[in-house]
């Protein structure tokens, strides 16, 4: 299981993880600040701003929050399975690109653009937010 921030350290990650690793890894998203390690065969996605990973690491918190009741999920202190913490990375941003009209799904450019119109993450359309997140579905895997 995985928590929602993807905070947890493993003996090859250092504190400088990017906070929304699981949707650049699906592609769901992208980030002009995140910098690809190769350990073995796993891809490690570190933040290279350590001011935009503190402004991520409040979005994904209050994502987390204002979602909780809607997608059933666990208090913050307890750990998200896979496809929660999935379904919260990219269906948040996708709900925060969408809000915002942007052009790109960048991380980094969509929370800051966020921030400057709305002069605080806090102070988001959450209403809206939290309805276009629970919309938001996976893609489906085609079979061959």
């Amino acid at each position: 299981m995985d928590d929602c921030a993807g905070e947890s350290t493993g003996c090859c990650e250092s504190g400088h993880a990017c906070v929304f690793a699981k949707a650049l890894l699906s592609r769901t998203a992208s980030c002009e600040l995140v910098h690809r390690r190769q350990i073995a065969e796993r891809d490690l996605l570190e933040c290279s701003s350590s001011v935009a990973r503190i402004n991520c690491s409040t979005l994904a918190a209050l994502l987390h929050e204002r979602a909780r009741f809607a997608l059933k999920l666990p208090s913050a202190s307890r750990p998200l399975t896979h496809v929660q913490s999935l379904r919260l990375q990219c269906g948040g941003l996708a709900a925060l690109r969408s809000e915002l009209a942007h052009p790109e799904p960048d991380v980094h450019r969509m929370v800051f653009d966020a921030m400057q119109r709305h002069g605080s993450l806090v102070d988001l359309p959450w209403a809206s937010l939290v309805a276009a997140l629970v919309a938001w579905e996976p893609r489906r895997r085609v079979r061959r």
